[in-house]
């Protein structure tokens, strides 16, 4: 679970679940402010936000494919022990690739990396912030195919289909660059439902929890 917690314009709804009959590709709406602790990761790693080649497109979600997505997923939900940012390193959000411990975004940023090692685009693994069923902020990784948008995620070893987990789509990374992030809400385009550590100014949102 991320640590910060940054709640919406005072007053605005949050946004629906998605439809067990929604697409199987995510739509976005404009670039939002990105979260603040991937914008130190990627000042601290700058090699792990390069913008991704001009040709990457999405790819076919074959069964060797699904199989190697499901097989990272179980891997390091498996390998790193869940912990607060505040319980490793003291500070209430910092994205990192784990080695033994790490928050829902450690778990992230190290499946990425190793399927961009295995031979997946970096556009096709995407950085992913939800609001999770108890309403707290939470990140995952997108993984984009030709038949949709998939899921991996610390909570379950379950591949699945975006609009097939209980979760709120806040915001994702852009697959055209590295840095920018998307809004997955159409009223959230100027000022997003940020979550994951976003530091937005006053008075449009407010820190709720450390």
């Amino acid at each position: 679970m991320l640590a910060t917690i940054v709640v919406a314009i005072v007053g605005a709804p949050a946004p629906g679940y998605a439809s067990p009959s929604a697409s199987p590709f995510m739509r976005v709406y404009g670039s939002v402010q990105a979260p603040y602790g991937f914008v130190q990761f990627c000042n601290a790693a700058p090699g792990e936000c390069a913008d991704p080649k001009p040709e990457d497109e999405r790819i076919s979600a074959t069964t060797d494919r699904l199989a190697e997505l499901d097989a990272v997923n179980r891997v390091i939900n498996q390998k790193i022990l869940p912990a607060t940012d505040q319980e490793i390193y003291g500070v209430s959000e910092y994205w990192t690739l784990p080695s033994m411990r790490g928050d829902c975004e450690d778990y992230a940023l190290l499946k990425r990396k190793i399927l961009i090692e295995r031979g997946w685009p970096a556009s096709a693994l995407l950085m992913t912030v939800v609001r999770d069923e108890k309403g707290e902020g939470h990140a995952v990784l997108t993984a984009r195919t030709a038949q949709g948008d998939y899921i991996l995620d610390n909570k379950t070893d379950d591949i699945r289909m975006w609009h097939e987990t209980p979760y709120e789509f806040v915001m994702r990374q852009s697959f055209l660059s590295g840095r920018v992030w998307m809004s997955l809400d159409p009223r959230h385009v100027r000022t997003p439902a940020a979550l994951a550590g976003v530091r937005a100014p006053s008075p449009w949102a407010t820190i709720t929890r450390p």
